[in-house]
């Protein structure tokens, strides 16, 4: 089924939760203080859109498609990313809650997530590698078999990551918050 194409266009203030986003490809579009929360998006393409102070809470993406889509000042709260097309997923969240959202065995490599609120967000079986973390809150965060390889927690707080059940080669992490490593071997440091 080939879906209406929209490109270069602007969505303020709308609200989806009572009139649905019609379904399509968006290229290069953005999106402004709008309510996604609870809608399904189960087939959308956004390819190249910027989504600003969007609440996107409980939203369906089951074979959505999200390529080189940036999100900033955004509600994300349960947001399933796993459920997404994994073809040419491209993400980066600049300011945005993503608390208890899931990126479970997802491959995506070089995300930037700046000023984020991750907490309980699933990241089990993704592949992060060279991704970044910059200032952001990660506690209760979800990486059991997750590939961490070169990516930088430097500025990254409140996490607990298990060395034994993750792949860290070369992920780097600040003195003060080095104490997340070395919580599931229950040791008593002072």
């Amino acid at each position: 089924m080939n879906l209406p194409y929209i490109t270069d266009k602007s969505f303020n203030s709308k609200d989806y939760t009572t009139n649905q986003l019609q379904k399509a490809e968006y290229d290069n579009c953005t999106f402004s203080n709008c309510d996604f929360s609870n809608t399904y998006l189960s087939g959308f393409s956004f390819l190249e859109c910027e989504f600003i102070n969007c609440n996107f809470s409980s939203v369906k993406l089951g074979e959505t498609s999200l390529k080189d889509v940036r999100f900033n000042d955004c509600k994300l709260v349960g947001t399933p990313f796993n459920e997404c097309d994994s073809f040419l997923l491209a993400l980066t969240f600049k300011n945005c809650q993503l608390n208890l959202a899931s990126f479970y065995n997802l491959k995506i490599n070089n995300t930037r997530f700046e000023k984020c609120k991750l907490q309980k967000t699933d990241f089990s079986n993704a592949d992060l590698k060279q991704s970044t973390f910059k200032n952001c809150d990660l506690h209760q965060v979800i990486f059991e078999n997750t590939n961490l390889e070169n990516v930088d927690f430097l500025t990254a707080y409140n996490y607990s990551i298990s060395p034994s059940k993750n792949k860290i080669k070369g992920a780097k992490f600040s003195k003060s918050e080095v104490f997340g490593l070395l919580k599931d071997y229950g040791i008593i440091i002072e």
